[in-house]
């Protein structure tokens, strides 16, 4: 990807650093894509690909299904995450270097925390599963803020209990363009993370900082 950085040229040290939870911590694709056409199949849809659920995939289940599905989106959603909840935990992996970056992180001192468009419940889950719950001050998932993501309303709860305010000084870390809205909409510095997206993914928000991996985001701040 060969996207520019975009914005004030002034740039902080993280106070706070927030992160996407599925593919820019966590690698679900595969997880997400099965759940997603055992409802399709349920819903006497086709199947979609698994570049379909990629390009597809990046609302929340209450803001994405009913336009879906319609009248039987909370159908749907009952037999999706009766679906993911019942192979998440098996197959959930870390993406490389990210539990060594978010534990460098922590021993700098920055606040980090979880906004996702993934049910509370199951992010919070999948936290404890692969030991990383402590790490976070905040784990916030869909359902748990008056709005989801790319609304600044989780961003905002994330941050309720750092005394920290949503500003320059916070950083958004994702993979997407609803990533970079919601970094946008909440006065947080919107970070990319080895994203494979076309850029026309981010034609509506410009990430400010692109990173090829981990290393290179924690040189950058290490430097600041």
């Amino acid at each position: 990807m060969s996207l520019t950085a975009a914005g004030p040229l002034r740039l902080y040290r993280p106070r706070a650093i927030l992160f996407d939870w599925d593919n820019t911590l966590v690698d679900s694709w595969a997880t997400i894509h099965e759940a997603l056409n055992i409802v399709m199949a349920a819903m006497d849809k086709p199947p979609w690909s698994l570049r379909e659920t990629k390009e597809r995939v990046r609302l929340s289940l209450r803001e994405s299904f009913p336009r879906h599905f319609g009248e039987r989106w909370e159908e749907a959603r009952r037999i999706y995450l009766d679906s993911f909840s019942a192979i998440h935990l098996d197959r959930l992996t870390a993406l490389p270097g990210r539990a060594e970056l978010l534990r460098a992180l922590a021993d700098e001192g920055i606040f980090i925390g979880v906004v996702s468009n993934k049910t509370g419940t199951l992010l919070r889950r999948e936290a404890a599963r692969i030991g990383w719950s402590a790490l976070f001050g905040g784990i916030v998932g869909a359902g748990d803020a008056s709005a989801d993501k790319p609304d600044a309303a989780p961003v905002l709860l994330a941050l309720e209990s750092s005394g920290i305010d949503a500003g320059e000084k916070v950083w958004f870390v994702g993979d997407t363009g609803v990533d970079m809205e919601c970094a946008r909409n909440s006065g947080c510095v919107p970070v990319l993370l080895e994203s494979e997206l076309p850029e026309e993914e981010f034609a509506r928000c410009t990430p400010r900082l692109v990173f090829s991996d981990c290393s290179a985001l924690f040189r950058l701040i290490r430097g600041l």
